[in-house]
Order: C-alpha cells, then sequence, then structure tokens
C-alpha cells in the first residue's frame, strides 16, 4: 500500500494515552512525524483530541 506509515518510522515506543508499547497498526501522521499508539482507540482518540487544540492553537 502506497504511503502507509511504516513503525520503523515512529518516534516513540509506548503510546503516549496507555503506556503500552506501541501498534504497528496504530500510527498516525502529526506534524509531519510518525507517532504510535498500543491500539487504534487510543489512535483514534489522539487524532480527535490533537484536532481540537490545533484548532484552538491557528485560531480557527
Amino acid at each position: 500500500m502506497a504511503g502507509a506509515l511504516d513503525i520503523k518510522d515512529c518516534v516513540n515506543d509506548v503510546c503516549p494515552m496507555s503506556g503500552k508499547p506501541v501498534n504497528e497498526d496504530s500510527l498516525t501522521l502529526y506534524r509531519g512525524k510518525v507517532v504510535g499508539f498500543c491500539n487504534t482507540g487510543c489512535r483514534d482518540e489522539f487524532n480527535k483530541a490533537a484536532r481540537a487544540f490545533d484548532a484552538v492553537i491557528d485560531g480557527n
């Protein structure tokens, strides 16, 4: 799959939400960096929170 995120590029080893090890099926791209999570739920929670914070910071 072209453009797929790779765990080798991940900037973290543990999930910032749970502290558990990251899983290769739970990656996201944030500010140009690959960030890993232990599961897709943590990833989706992070993405939602990041969008909200970015909107506030950007004044939107």
